[in-house]
């Protein structure tokens, strides 16, 4: 399946309209608003074409969600060079639409240095994500509530481990663990990789946050969008290969949950951190 893939690839290659200023299109499907992993990855791809010394790698990027995204017309990103270091490079970007922000972005790159190494341990019996139903295994019960949605193909492999979020609604539980890796082969360039992680990791965070709740994203009633998005990058990956995202509903108030996910490389090392807050009100 990489035609898929390949189309995520082309989403994210942005077109340079002048210098610091790049433009983004939207997939053509039917959404109400723009996917926030999309302008995320869509902003940092931005962020990192400004940088010049390319043995610098994003080491973090911390983003807010202003306005819904229109996906029927290009996302214009301005990148402001903030600062360029000895060791860090730091970017912000601004994304554009109808005239006002709908988002930003701060990244930070920095050159590798060696020096202390620790990391958290990835949890263990685990399946492998292989023996685990894809897509559309998982929601094959679901085929005719779904329509069209069910056989859009979908560039990012996710395989649930706690089972599906449709089946196991009213089960009470902290967090869930999923495989997650790009659907085929990408180029050997890391921030590519970054960027389709980036993507990724707002696929279900947020979702997390209703599992104390015993409660799941296709309840009616709830309304929910990301509000910000917070991400280290600890060590080289490859978005191709599997990474498990293991995610942790951290609090719920005020109508915002907060989670956080930690992506491990199969050989247990830990990757990535990511933190997220999402609006989660219930309708009166």
């Amino acid at each position: 399946m990489q035609s898929p893939l390949d189309d995520l690839i082309k989403l994210l290659d942005l077109e340079v309209i002048e210098v610091n200023i790049f433009r983004g299109l939207s997939p053509d499907e039917s959404r109400q608003r723009v996917f926030g992993g999309q302008v995320a990855g869509q902003a940092l791809i931005a962020a990192s074409r400004t940088v010049d010394d390319k043995s610098r790698h994003v080491h973090s990027l911390h983003a807010y969600f202003l306005r819904p995204g229109d996906p029927t017309v290009p996302i214009l990103y301005e990148v402001d060079r903030i600062r360029d270091g000895k060791s860090f490079t730091t970017r912000r970007v601004i994304a554009i639409q109808h005239g006002k922000a709908i988002f930003n972005l701060q990244a930070s790159f920095q050159i590798h240095e060696e020096g202390l190494e620790h990391y958290i341990s990835m949890p263990g019996d685990l399946p492998k994500a292989e023996t685990l139903p894809d897509f559309k295994e998982r929601m094959a019960p679901y085929k005719e509530q779904m329509g069209d949605w069910y056989d859009r193909p979908r560039p990012i492999d996710l395989r649930y481990i706690d089972s599906d979020p449709i089946s196991r609604k009213k089960k009470v539980s902290a967090g869930q663990k999923l495989w997650m890796r790009a659907d085929g082969i990408l180029p050997d360039d890391p921030v590519l990789h970054a960027c389709i992680v980036t993507y990724a990791s707002d696929m279900s965070l947020l979702d997390t946050t209703l599992l104390p709740h015993g409660r799941a994203w296709t309840d009616q009633g709830i309304q929910m969008a990301s509000l910000d998005h917070v991400m280290w990058f600890h060590r080289p990956f490859r978005a191709d290969e599997w990474l498990l995202y293991d995610q942790l509903a951290i609090s719920s108030s005020n109508a915002r949950g907060i989670a956080s996910g930690s992506i491990f490389a199969e050989s247990g090392e830990l990757v990535v951190t990511v933190v997220q807050e999402g609006l989660t009100r219930l309708a009166n």
